[in-house]
């Protein structure tokens, strides 16, 4: 079973703290009192000012911004606003990530959700108002028509367009499986 959002929460402000020495509160108050506004700009000053990893400059500057205040189901049910009928997609994937381990985290953010182990090893976001995009990471692994290869630096090395739950099939199965031991 996944961790909750409240032991995720938890276990990453108890990471700051070993990682820095100093809370979360701490980084809150530096970042909002740096004047920058920008939110890339902010974990860069943190990651560069202050040597923090990306993923905990990222943690501080959503909760700087109040975003970690948000309630997850209610970003779920923004991102499929006007695109009801692709729920049943994300939710197929949804249940299927979530039986490949107990280490399993699904974190739903504002326009997508992210499927992550020790790190991301898959983004769902509703793409249009028919399809839903399944970013995989398969570093190393060779594209094809259906696996579709992104450009070097994206968040995900490969995306799988999705247009109906019967597109969630033994083949992308396998491939979410890949993503999830590679994570």
């Amino acid at each position: 079973m996944a961790k909750s959002a409240e032991e995720m929460m938890e276990s990453m402000k108890a990471g700051i703290t070993e990682k820095t020495g100093k809370p979360l509160e701490h980084w809150v108050k530096l970042v909002k009192a740096s004047g920058i506004e920008k939110f890339g700009e902010q974990v860069k000053m943190l990651k560069g000012d202050h040597g923090m990893t990306h993923g905990y400059a990222n943690f501080v500057c959503q909760a700087a911004k109040g975003r970690l205040d948000a309630d997850e189901g209610d970003m779920l049910e923004g991102q499929y606003k006007s695109k009801e009928s692709l729920r049943p997609i994300y939710d197929a994937l949804a249940a299927y990530a979530d039986s490949l381990g107990k280490d399993v985290d699904i974190a739903p953010k504002k326009t997508s959700v992210a499927f992550r182990r020790s790190k991301n090893f898959a983004v769902v976001t509703p793409a249009t108002k028919s399809r839903v995009d399944l970013g995989l990471n398969l570093k190393g692994t060779a594209g094809t028509d259906r696996l579709l290869e992104e450009k070097p630096g994206s968040m995900c090395t490969h995306k799988v367009r999705l247009t109906s739950p019967d597109d969630i099939d033994a083949e992308l199965k396998a491939w979410l499986a890949e993503a999830y031991q590679k994570a």
